[in-house]
Order: structure tokens, then sequence, then C-alpha cells
């Protein structure tokens, strides 16, 4: 399978370490609007987004990655390029353990020793970081961000975009609402509001405090 990244910064180095770990995966070309010109380096495309439209028409077979950690970047460039789902490439690192009853959506990145239990859900557009727990019936929607080490037990909802902060936990049953921000370390016993950022142990909503990208 050839794949293009869209993104060249630190996130998209770890997932071409997933592609070259795969068999039978080439990474043909890079995006990044920070190349002004396309270029080829090594048999390497390299050139800005708006590039893709010719792979798309000429590389019939080619999937593409959206390589970038920013959940709100993420679907800004997804919308951007309306591309059909099955244009993009599921990244799957080898020593990641994932449940045959499990669903993984497009796009969707999971890296080294994650674990994705039986009957969860992942939305399109996802990442699910080295070494977090992923337990069974969880259902987590599009675009959002499970950082390492974080550990979501049963049946745990999360709304599009969330970005879940590393070492955080959720415990069962529980909801965490759109674009919310959970703090690196936090332990989440209560459901959470949309659009807000949660920090402590257990984790509290901070009042008055305004969500940008999410780099928790």
């Amino acid at each position: 399978m050839k794949v293009g990244l869209i993104g060249q910064g630190g996130h998209s180095r770890v997932i071409k370490d997933i592609f070259l770990a795969a068999k039978g995966i080439e990474i043909i070309a890079y995006f990044d609007d920070r190349f002004e010109e396309e270029f080829i380096q090594s048999g390497v495309f390299y050139g800005p987004i708006s590039a893709i439209s010719s792979f798309v028409s000429t590389q019939q077979d080619m999937k593409f990655v959206i390589a970038i950690g920013n959940n709100h970047i993420r679907k800004k460039i997804a919308e951007r390029l309306e591309l059909s789902e099955e244009r993009y490439a599921i990244a799957i690192h080898p020593s990641a353990i994932i449940s045959n009853s499990a669903k993984v959506g497009f796009g969707t990145v999971v890296m080294p020793y994650a674990v994705i239990n039986a009957n969860t859900i992942i939305g399109n557009h996802s990442i699910i970081n080295t070494g977090s727990v992923v337990e069974h019936d969880n259902k987590i929607n599009a675009f959002s961000h499970i950082s390492p080490n974080v550990t979501l037990t049963g049946g745990v909802e999360v709304e599009e975009g969330v970005h879940i902060g590393a070492g955080a936990t959720v415990i069962p049953n529980k909801k965490i609402g759109g674009w919310t921000t959970v703090g690196a370390g936090a332990t989440v016993i209560h459901d959470l509001p949309a659009n807000c950022r949660a920090v402590g142990i257990p984790a509290k909503v901070k009042i008055n405090e305004t969500i940008g990208g999410g780099t928790a």
C-alpha cells in the first residue's frame, strides 16, 4: 500500500515509524504547507497540502493519514480535503493489542503497546497513543486524542474532539463532552460537559477557561 502523510512534525515521525514496522507499506509523499514548492528527495515527494489533489486523481490506490496531533487542525484539514473516508489509511503498530470485536475508524492511529478491548468503537481520525488502555464497550468519537498511558475503563463515551492528557484515568460509564480537554494525570469520576477543561484528582472543571487546541 502506498501512503501519503499530511503534516511533518513530531506526530508524523511517530506514524512514519508505525508504517516502517508494518509490512507492505510505502510512504511516497509528505504534504505540509511549510513546503512552498514541490520537490522530490530520495524518491519521496514533498509539497503543500494543495498538491494532494493531483495524487488523488493519479494514484487511485494511494491512502492518506492526517499526521497532526492537534484535534482541531486534523478536523479542519479533513473538511478542507473532502476525501472519502476510504482514502484514509488506518495506522496500527504491530505491538498494539486490539480485540477482534473492536472497530477502528479510517484515518485513526494506534500507537505502540496500546490496548483496545472488546466491543469498543474508535471513530475516524482519532489517536490512541502509546501504552494507553481503552477497555471494553468504550465509544470514542472522531478527532479525539487519547494520550500516552491513559486508562479508559469500561463503558466510557468520549465525544468528538476530546483530548485526554497523559496518564489520566476515566472510571466506568462516564461521558466526556465534545472538544473537552482532560488534564494530564486527572481522574474523571463524573460526566464532563462539552468545551471545558478538567484537571485534578478527582477531575474538576476549570471555570472561565477558554479551550484552544488542547495539548494536555
